[in-house]
């Protein structure tokens, strides 16, 4: 591992994943595990800014990290953690909330949609949520993020504030804080709605049509399926703007097939809509039912869970209150000497 570059990232336990989750963020995890020293939390702090079943968030957390193994995450190689456990993340947040600029913040573009959403409800920690994010990140020194295009800005948050507001002010050589590269994933990164090809797929959409859940059964699929959104042409397109719908499924299908974008449309150039939303609904049964039973398997066998939770917890929270006491050290803080504690 001492020559792997190690990359940071991770899920919010909000509701069951779904094939957005999947295809866009832990099926790249899953190719990039061999290359790299990889760290993935399980984003319970991240869970809790907005509305949420307290019942549901520790059931919603461990189903979460049993899915991360089912897609094929290796705990043999990978540090697996629930990020709420350690107490890092808490505090580094902490400190950079005392050096960012709340103009910076002002101009994260996800807050300003998610508050629209949730109206007078809207808590100040959905507007730290950035922050607190790039506690996740810089806790572990990363050299690289697997972001898609809308965490992109989140990332730059990261970045800007390790370097101007951290290195920048309180060091004069080494850097205390890595600056992290983002690793864009550019084929899935983003999966759409099933009832609008306009917006993301969401956890948070109230309309469970809007998604396939990777725990949904085959005849849940079928239904979301032939509900989903579609329209009146003739073939499968991938590149004509005015058919979101029809490029979101065309891409979900190219993914779990295996082949390029341009030869699934080649090949579906004169298919309707009903032919190709029956070869996509078997394609998402086969590709799901292997991850449905090795979850099974696992949700059931509750001290194999906890052992691949506690292993990368050890892990992960020593890396991080090393980082975390580099920061405090060139910050100022207090540091009791052991000698005079004895």
């Amino acid at each position: 591992m001492a020559n792997k570059k190690r990359i940071l990232s991770g899920v919010q336990p909000t509701g069951d994943l779904h094939i957005g989750n999947w295809l866009g963020a832990i099926n790249n995890w899953v190719t990039l595990q061999e290359q790299y020293e990889t760290f993935l939390c399980v984003v319970d702090l991240h869970a809790i800014t907005a509305s949420y079943n307290p019942k549901e968030l520790s059931q919603n957390t461990i189903s979460t990290a049993a899915l991360y193994v089912a897609c094929g995450i290796d705990p043999n190689i990978c540090s697996i953690f629930v990020q709420s456990q350690i107490s890092a993340h808490s505090e580094l947040c902490w400190i950079l909330n005392c050096m960012t600029p709340i103009n910076w913040m002002e101009r994260m573009i996800q807050f300003k949609e998610k508050s629209i959403q949730q109206g007078n409800n809207v808590s100040i920690g959905l507007f730290d949520y950035p922050i607190l994010m790039a506690a996740d990140i810089l806790l572990y020194d990363a050299d690289f993020v697997p972001v898609g295009e809308d965490q992109k800005q989140h990332l730059e948050l990261a970045r800007d504030i390790a370097q101007q507001r951290i290195n920048a002010r309180f060091s004069k050589d080494k850097n205390i804080l890595k600056i992290p590269q983002p690793i864009i994933m550019k084929n899935g990164s983003k999966i759409m709605s099933l009832l609008d090809g306009s917006k993301k797929m969401s956890k948070s959409d109230l309309n469970e049509g809007s998604r396939i859940n990777l725990l949904d059964a085959p005849e849940i699929i079928t239904k979301k399926i032939k509900r989903a959104k579609s329209d009146s042409y003739i073939g499968i397109e991938f590149n004509n703007p005015e058919r979101p719908e029809s490029k979101n499924l065309l891409m979900i299908y190219s993914i779990l097939s295996g082949k390029e974008i341009s030869q699934c449309e080649n090949d579906f150039s004169e298919t309707g809509w009903g032919t190709f939303k029956n070869l996509i609904t078997e394609k998402l049964i086969e590709s799901l039912e292997p991850i449905q039973k090795k979850y099974k398997l696992l949700i059931n066998d509750p001290y194999q869970l906890n052992k691949i939770l506690d292993e990368g917890k050890e892990k992960a929270e020593d890396l991080a209150n090393q980082t975390l006491k580099r920061v405090k050290t060139k910050l100022g803080f207090f540091e009791m000497e052991k000698k005079l504690c004895q």
